[in-house]
């Protein structure tokens, strides 16, 4: 896509770049002067969150929360996508790979509304809504949360597929955890700029709110895993229980089948015509008086 001009005015210029080439970032390094090795970092997928100031230009680097549904959880990429901004006295660049709300919604209010800003209240707005796509991924996760513990303790789910989805939700939530952390010191750094310090303490706020709201997701997955591993050895001890009661009944008149099933000549009623008969009212006493044993001792 062609580097675009989102917002113009005498104060401000807001220059926007998605998906660069390297024939962009060539561009902006002759135009604006700006590092060559800022503007790398611009181009790796897997960077970090962090800030840089070199000379006269400062340099934020952070990611934004995608609804992207990626089959593998394995690196920050799978679950954010970054999002470069650039602020050199009043022009603000900023460089992302996709399409994203911040950048869009951003566009949207100040061409609708008629104050003139400032590149830095436009960093500003766009770190927020970066901070808000985090806020709204940890309604979602644990929405989905709530929907996996109402099926693993009101209905009969396959517990295969149970722990395939916490697993997943604990790597999603765990992975959006690492990006807050290693964003605090990029969010700090926006005190630098030319804002109010209610406006930077509002970023700051949203950020712990969120980074707390992470913490606590973290905290709920871990206890539901392990909640759903002790109902399932309960479960297990429950079919052992049965089975073991099963044993008790079968185990005395086993015994007794196996004495009277021995091949020898002189056996007691074995020549009596009711013997066979009393041999199975002893194993059903036998029964009987386990099965009351049971009941007495709370089986």
């Amino acid at each position: 896509m062609p580097i675009d001009t989102l917002y113009r005015t005498r104060e401000c210029e807001w220059i926007d770049v998605e998906a660069p080439t390297r024939e962009d970032i060539q561009f902006l390094h002759e135009r604006y002067e700006i590092n060559n090795l800022l503007l790398e970092d611009t181009l790796d997928p897997n960077h970090l969150p962090k800030y840089e100031e070199d000379g006269n230009v400062k340099f934020y680097l952070l990611r934004e929360s995608t609804e992207l549904e990626r089959k593998s959880l394995n690196t920050i990429s799978d679950i954010s996508t970054k999002i470069g901004i650039f602020l050199l006295d009043n022009t603000i660049i900023t460089i992302h790979r996709m399409k994203t709300k911040s950048i869009s919604e951003t566009k949207k209010f100040i061409n609708e509304d008629e104050k003139n800003f400032s590149s830095h209240s436009i960093a500003l707005m766009i770190s927020l809504l970066i901070m808000k796509s985090f806020d709204d991924e940890s309604i979602s996760l644990l929405e989905t949360m709530d929907n996996i513990e109402n099926e693993i303790f009101l209905k009969n789910t396959n517990h295969t597929t149970q722990i395939r989805r916490l697993y997943k939700l604990k790597r999603k939530s765990g992975l959006n955890s690492r990006v807050l952390s290693i964003s605090t010191d990029a969010i700090d750094k926006f005190k630098l700029l030319n804002l109010q310090d209610s406006q930077v303490v509002d970023l700051k706020d949203k950020h712990k709110d969120v980074v707390a709201d992470f913490d606590h997701l973290n905290t709920q997955i871990t206890n539901l895993i392990s909640m759903f591993l002790a109902l399932s050895d309960q479960k297990a001890n429950q079919v052992m229980k049965v089975l073991a009661i099963y044993s008790v009944y079968f185990l005395p008149i086993t015994f007794i089948a196996g004495v009277y099933g021995m091949n020898f000549d002189e056996m007691p009623e074995l020549h009596n015509k009711n013997g066979y008969y009393f041999t199975l009212g002893l194993m059903a006493l036998i029964v009987i008086i386990t099965f009351i044993y049971a009941r007495r001792k709370r089986w």
